[in-house]
């Protein structure tokens, strides 16, 4: 079947059909989660409960305020626990959820696929500046 327009395409490629929006809340998961601090965190939680600050040394320049905030919205969305022991000064632990340890292999996934093609994505985009020294993609 030859597709010609736009909307043929788009069609075939619709991954949930009529659902309302055209994304279906895709778009709003996968931002959150394919954020570059999400991944992240996702990774070194992967290994197992971690406490802030054991998190903000693993994750090279990250910011407190930005941890916080990606740990808050992880929490949000059901994919981190965030336990705070009655201590002083008090201990705050992080973990993933079950829902979040379904997110480590996709994210191992992508991870090897970066490491693999890392080196041709280097080299393409080398290329393609070479090519069009008036654009300013970067």
């Amino acid at each position: 079947m030859a597709l010609g327009s736009h909307t043929e395409v788009t069609a075939v490629l619709e991954p949930c059909g009529d659902a309302g929006h055209p994304d279906c809340g895709i778009r709003d998961v996968l931002d959150r989660i394919g954020d570059r601090w999400s991944v992240l965190v996702i990774v070194e939680l992967a290994s197992g409960t971690r406490r802030f600050n054991e998190l903000q040394r693993a994750i090279d320049a990250i910011s407190q305020r930005m941890l916080t905030l990606t740990v808050r919205r992880l929490e949000r969305d059901g994919l981190v626990i965030r336990t705070v022991y009655p201590t002083v000064p008090a201990q705050v632990t992080y973990e993933l959820t079950e829902r979040g340890r379904g997110l480590t292999h996709l994210v191992k996934q992508l991870a090897d696929w970066s490491l693999e093609h890392k080196a041709a994505i280097g080299a393409s985009r080398k290329l393609y500046d070479l090519e069009n020294p008036e654009n300013v993609i970067r």
